[in-house]
């Protein structure tokens, strides 16, 4: 009877990733856990969009111009590509150590500081390397058992360092990091232009139904209108402000974790080794620099080495009684084995019990001592 050999598929590297990540179509999507206010987002985005579309639109393409809703719809189509691209992309986190190489960077930071006396809190596991002529100190993580590159930093949501870490947006859902600040920026960016252009033709429309039909009637005609105007006056000033919080660190080639902790200022007084000290230049890096690849290999197979079989008949027969067995080896190099575990060609006699001592004798007279007779 033949067997049937099921082929078993190899899991994805995505699903035996540690952290507190969500994946989606076979690992090409990467998400937060926490997505709640992701969704509050695009419905903020969506609705107002769709109520722009249908209340404002066709009145503005008659009276004004046919390309403002056309250049409503590229520009909404833009920031809905910004930010799904920022939301499902990897930000740029960082492999954790796998156990040999843990063990290994532990026997390291363990012959580096030597023995630490009971009861004294040992160093800070930190590495300085240079870096534009300046000492910058990489930090040991004890989640991912790494020194985090510089820049890096560890996300206490998302539970995975992040490569040149800006920070956690909940907005988008996502890590905003090395691989995705850029269109995390152009999102912030072109939605605030699409908030100020909706707020503005909100006005342009209901001062030109006003001319016609007065300013209550007009209200009452387009409630949507009077929504739209609410939403996009709260939400202005938050991207705005946000757009150029953003504007301001580009221009330094600082990021926001940066920026808090304040790494270059306040009392280091260390200036920042990767700023060119040309806005210019800031710019082109952050926004015009190559798209770095991920390095975590999420749809890669993971490889498992099957282990062979063993035979029962082949370990009855190898494997000796540990009650009839002893070790001739000696346990401590250069010693020698003891006698009664040293093997011997013939079998070793039983011992037989001690004789009685023969009677003393009296010297070389060769006279015997005198014994005494019985008496009847």
């Amino acid at each position: 009877m033949s067997a049937v050999m099921v082929a078993r598929k190899a899991p994805r590297r995505w699903e035996k990733l540690p952290g507190k990540n969500t994946f989606c179509c076979d690992g090409r999507v990467m998400m937060a856990r926490q997505k709640g206010v992701f969704y509050l987002t695009l419905f903020l985005i969506v609705g107002t969009c769709s109520l722009f579309f249908a209340f404002e639109c066709p009145y503005l393409a008659v009276h004004l111009s046919p390309a403002i809703p056309v250049f409503a719809v590229v520009l909404f189509l833009f920031v809905m590509a910004m930010l799904l691209r920022t939301s499902f992309s990897d930000p740029g986190v960082l492999p954790r150590a796998l156990p040999a190489e843990a063990t290994f960077i532990e026997m390291e930071i363990e012959a580096a500081n030597g023995n630490v006396p009971a009861g004294q809190r040992p160093p800070p596991r930190i590495r300085n390397v240079q870096i534009n002529n300046q000492i910058v100190k990489l930090k040991y993580c004890y989640t991912c058992k790494i020194f985090r590159p510089p820049r890096a930093s560890h996300c206490g949501i998302c539970d995975n360092c992040v490569e040149r870490f800006d920070h956690h947006c909940p907005w988008v859902g996502n890590c905003v990091g090395k691989r995705n600040y850029r269109y995390f920026y152009l999102f912030t960016l072109s939605l605030s232009l699409l908030t100020i252009y909706i707020f503005t033709f909100d006005i342009v429309h209901v001062v030109l139904r006003s001319v016609d039909s007065g300013f209550v009637n007009t209200l009452k005609e387009t409630p949507g209108t009077v929504l739209e105007v609410l939403v996009c006056f709260f939400t202005l000033w938050s991207v705005v402000g946000l757009t150029g919080f953003h504007t301001y660190l580009i221009s330094l080639n600082q990021t926001t974790n940066e920026d808090i902790k304040g790494s270059w200022s306040g009392k280091n007084r260390v200036q920042n080794p990767y700023s060119h000290r040309n806005i210019i230049k800031n710019c082109c890096e952050v926004l015009c620099g190559p798209v770095y690849p991920s390095v975590l290999d999420r749809r890669g197979l993971m490889v498992e080495t099957p282990n062979p079989p063993i035979s029962t008949t082949a370990t009855k027969n190898s494997d000796p009684d540990p009650q009839n067995t002893k070790t001739t080896a000696p346990l401590i190099p250069n010693e020698h084995t003891p006698d009664d575990t040293k093997p011997s060609i013939a079998p070793s006699p039983e011992k037989s019990s001690p004789k009685e001592p023969p009677p003393p004798s009296l010297g070389d007279t060769g006279e015997t001592a005198p014994v005494k007779e019985k008496s009847f």
